[in-house]
């Protein structure tokens, strides 16, 4: 289990650390990371914008390239939202993350116009991050949108296989979501304009695994996930067609505070390496390792870096 570990490093603490070329232990603290070659490069903070496994993997893939090309990373995995890590990185309490273009765009402009096109959410976020000294790196290829979801069962009662078919939904349908839903552009707020369903006064704030057992249970009627999670496929459940286009593209890509890239121009390469060997049906298989399986989410991204010698 990942013990709760408090910010270590301040932008200044990150800059000298990095300009002097501290060395390191290697070791996380953790016990979940492997150092690479002494960490003699300086330390690295890695996070993520919220404590799932996909991030975690994802996060865990990061640290684990910068440990072998000789950095000292430390590791906050456990935050729980974007509402954290965000001020985080731009407090320089954390470096790198793994991060979602749409839901990153729209957290930092309410107001924007999201697009289903990932270069279009990619155009829109730079001078965003720019202006807050984030690089935005590489995106891979897996676009990780939301998907609202119902079960086999549900799907055929109710002839119910996009969303707008919630509109004609019984009216005591529940939904379950993340706590954030109600404030989230792409979930109740989006489901009132873009398609006049209203789940304001029947939601439940659930985290992933509740969220799972809840459906699964017949608790909710609806869950709010994510289309690289595996259950999807597992169970035989039913991703609701998003006819209206309210989602947005939501390709995985890191983001890196400019300070630290510039010192260490190479860290764009490691990372966007990472990108480059991801795609969405490797990410289902991996999520589902950690999240049926049980797996440890540094395991499996130690195995994928590997067998795509991504660690040689």
């Amino acid at each position: 289990m990942r013990k709760h570990r408090r910010f270590v490093l301040g932008a200044t603490l990150v800059a000298l650390a990095l300009v002097a070329g501290a060395c390191g232990s290697g070791e996380d603290g953790d016990g979940d990371g492997n150092a690479g070659d002494g960490g003699d490069k300086g330390t690295v903070t890695v996070g993520v914008s919220g404590a799932f496994a996909e991030n975690q993997i994802v996060a865990e893939m990061y640290a684990q390239v910068l440990e072998n090309d000789g950095f000292t990373v430390e590791r906050q995995l456990d935050l729980a939202s974007r509402e954290i890590s965000q001020p985080a990185m731009e407090n320089g309490e954390i470096d790198v993350a793994p991060e979602y273009l749409g839901s990153l765009l729209l957290f930092l402009a309410p107001d924007a116009t999201g697009s289903a096109n990932p270069n279009d959410n990619r155009g829109q976020l730079r001078p965003l991050l720019d202006e807050k000294g984030i690089s935005l790196l590489e995106s891979s290829s897996v676009n990780n949108t939301n998907v609202f979801v119902v079960t086999q069962g549900t799907s055929g009662e109710f002839s119910l296989t996009a969303v707008s078919g919630l509109a004609e939904a019984p009216t005591d349908f529940v939904l379950g979501g993340p706590p954030e839903c109600p404030e989230r552009p792409f979930c109740i707020p989006g489901l009132i304009e873009t398609y006049g369903v209203d789940f304001t006064d029947r939601f439940q704030p659930l985290e992933f695994p509740a969220r799972v057992a809840a459906l699964e249970a017949g608790e909710i009627d609806v869950a709010l996930l994510f289309a690289t999670d595996a259950v999807i496929g597992e169970k035989g459940w039913v991703a609701l067609d998003d006819d209206g286009g309210l989602q947005q593209n939501e390709a995985i890509t890191p983001v890196v505070r400019t300070e630290v890239l510039d010192a260490n121009p190479e860290v764009a390469d490691l990372l966007n390496e990472v990108s480059a060997a991801l795609d969405i049906e490797t990410m289902i298989e991996l999520n589902g390792r950690v999240q049926t399986d049980q797996e440890d989410p540094a395991d499996v991204a130690r195995d994928f870096l590997e067998e795509n010698g991504l660690l040689g």
